[in-house]
């Protein structure tokens, strides 16, 4: 026994049981992958695993829009703000000269590019809101939710619900005044594009460098783990630099193989409107399911979905992933001022979300990296409901909170 435990690295451990959670979750991706590629081509089954990776890399990185604008608004602290700026950064090197060809091996491609306009805003700011008051944002709510957070899935309901309803009022909203669809990389080309974004993103940069240093005295440093190597890459966590890496270069692969970046909510939207149908309500006739796309996904199964198949495979990545961490351990222990707040957080998002043309990922993340107008609207916008919701925060979560309070 002795001899055997002196050939074990320092600080190396065996892998957790996956137990059944992580089992399943594993068993899901991969008769997903080949279910999927089998029925509805190799591209649909790769873009369900790639969902998986992107479940993985959220879970294992803990990367939450949410917390990141958070803890700025609240402390100060803007380590996550600057590593989201990272991200555009690296996202608009990759996108921009593809998408200002049209074309990525040889498939055509095209950016999330909207309207700019007062639904933007009112949706971004609502969205923002229910950030905070649900417990994390799409991409927050899909990972956590299949990390084995059981309020999360509270909130995931009613971000459903409040999607359909988003669907209900899309018209009137769209119709409100707005710039027409505008990308930088249309204004500037695809190196001036990239370069008033990087100006843009390295300005925030060091406003939270200011922020952090006359508030806290110092920045934040990378917090150091236990597990190193490949320990740490299968079990966690992960630095926040390498999740915003994969997750660049899988959005980057999601453009690839579906002809445009990631986005999430579209899916929710589509799941009320077919949970609604089953209990006899009919959303066919609304002028939202009514254009050809929509119309023709509300018709098709929601695997034949993009965005479905690819968040279904982000609650099995980050179910295997919290299974690799040994943290997979949900608790319907959840006090009542918490469920509230998962109720109107899900609602305040799903509802924002449809009218402001995506979420953090397919608006913020997805839209910036397209150099859409209106993804820089929606930050704006949303960063100022985070303040709201930040502010309400102490009601539901007992939390203190003061904003203007030196912590340094």
């Amino acid at each position: 026994m002795t001899f055997a435990n002196s050939s074990i690295a320092p600080g190396a451990s065996s892998l957790p049981p996956l137990g059944a959670p992580g089992l399943a979750a594993l068993v899901v991706l991969v008769a997903g992958t080949l279910a999927l590629g089998f029925t509805y081509g190799p591209v649909q089954g790769a873009l369900f695993l790639i969902g998986g990776a992107l479940g993985i890399s959220l879970y294992h990185a803990a990367f939450g829009f949410t917390s990141a604008w958070r803890v700025f608004i609240a402390e100060g602290r803007g380590r996550g703000l600057r590593v989201q700026m990272l991200l555009l950064a690296l996202a608009v090197i990759l996108f921009f000269p593809v998408l200002s060809g049209g074309t990525l091996f040889g498939h055509d491609v095209r950016g999330n590019i909207s309207p700019a306009g007062v639904g933007v805003l009112a949706g971004a700011f609502l969205f923002g809101i229910g950030m905070q008051l649900g417990g994390g944002c799409a991409s927050g709510t899909l990972f956590t939710a299949g990390g084995g957070n059981a309020r999360m899935l509270v909130t995931l309901f009613f971000f459903i619900v409040g999607s359909l309803l988003g669907t209900l009022h899309f018209n009137w909203w769209a119709s409100l005044p707005a710039l027409p669809p505008t990308a930088l990389f249309q204004s500037f080309g695809a190196l001036g594009g990239i370069a008033v974004s990087l100006l843009i993103f390295g300005a925030i940069a060091a406003l939270t460098v200011v922020v952090e240093r006359r508030r806290r005295g110092a920045l934040e440093q990378e917090p150091e783990s236990d597990r190193q190597g490949l320990q740490r890459y299968l079990r966690g966590p992960w630095p926040l630099v390498a999740g915003a890496v994969a997750l660049v270069v899988l959005n980057f692969a999601t453009l690839a193989l579906a002809g445009r970046p990631w986005g999430i909510t579209s899916a929710f939207a589509l799941w009320g409107a077919k949970g609604a149908q089953l209990i006899g309500i009919d959303v066919a006739h609304w002028a939202y399911w009514q254009t050809p796309a929509n119309a023709k996904a509300l018709a098709a199964s929601v695997f034949a979905d993009v965005t479905s198949v690819m968040d279904f495979g982000i609650i099995a990545g980050a179910m295997l992933a919290a299974s690799l961490a040994g943290k997979f351990a949900p608790s319907l222990d959840i006090p009542l001022r918490s469920v509230l707040a998962a109720v109107v957080g899900g609602l305040l998002l799903g509802y924002g979300a449809r009218i402001a043309y995506g979420c953090n990922i397919g608006a913020y993340f997805s839209g910036i990296a397209s150099g859409s107008l209106h993804g820089y609207l929606w930050a704006v916008a949303a960063f100022a409901g985070n303040v709201i919701g930040v502010r309400l925060r102490p009601w539901f979560f007992f939390e203190r909170v003061n904003i203007r309070r030196n912590d340094g």
